[in-house]
């Protein structure tokens, strides 16, 4: 990975004049945001996959302009698929998180500089250790807009030399979307003692605040 961090920051942040606002750090609970609600309050959504939904989900709660954060499953052909038929592997669906944000605050483009930091682009359907397709990077866009967006910085990511290899993150539109089981919401805050969040979750959240601590919740 050839100055990734510089890199995201020139293409997503470097003309982005956000207005700053302090969210308390309680404001996760994973409540349900409505369209009508969304619309009224100039929110959007957006949906990443990028490995374990824990440590994604973990790591978009620290941004500023970030409303809820919801673990779940997109991309597959089963209709309300549960944790266990996901993780065979035979359904089709990622695990993803669906990212509601202030536009007023926090840009469609500042939240995939965050995504590409979550993770490695460049890994085929696995991250690290967790391996299988419910584990694939993938951007799911909302509409042509993300779309286009997604696209561009993608080519851009791969022209500059960010990683060794080439960036294998799927763009596809998103068809469903099935919140996780409840256990799975708010994991790494409310489990952080638990073995895989020390040694796998916390240490991305870490590298991750450190690339973006101008972006984070106060």
């Amino acid at each position: 990975m050839k100055q990734l961090s510089l890199i995201l920051c020139v293409i997503a942040f470097s003309s982005c004049a956000q207005k700053q606002t302090n969210y308390a750090n309680d404001k996760f609970q994973n409540k349900t945001i409505t369209m009508d609600t969304a619309k009224t309050n100039n929110y959007d959504t957006a949906t990443f996959g990028a490995g374990c939904f824990w440590c994604v989900e973990a790591q978009f709660q620290l941004l500023q302009g970030v409303i809820s954060v919801q673990s779940g499953y997109s991309g597959g052909t089963v209709k309300n698929p549960s944790y266990k038929e996901v993780c065979n592997g035979t359904t089709g669906h990622a695990e993803v998180c669906q990212v509601v944000y202030d536009t007023s605050i926090l840009s469609y483009d500042e939240l995939l500089a965050a995504f590409w930091q979550t993770h490695d682009p460049t890994q085929l359907n696995r991250q690290g250790n967790d391996i299988g397709t419910q584990y694939r990077s993938v951007i799911f866009y909302h509409n042509e807009n993300q779309k286009k967006i997604a696209e561009k910085y993608k080519i851009e990511l791969d022209k500059s030399g960010a990683w060794d290899k080439s960036i294998v993150t799927e763009i596809s539109p998103i068809v469903n979307f099935y919140k996780a089981e409840d256990y799975h919401q708010n994991y790494f805050n409310e489990n952080g003692d638990q073995p895989y969040c020390q040694f796998v979750v916390q240490p991305k959240v870490e590298k991750f605040k450190k690339v973006f601590k101008d972006k984070l919740v106060k």
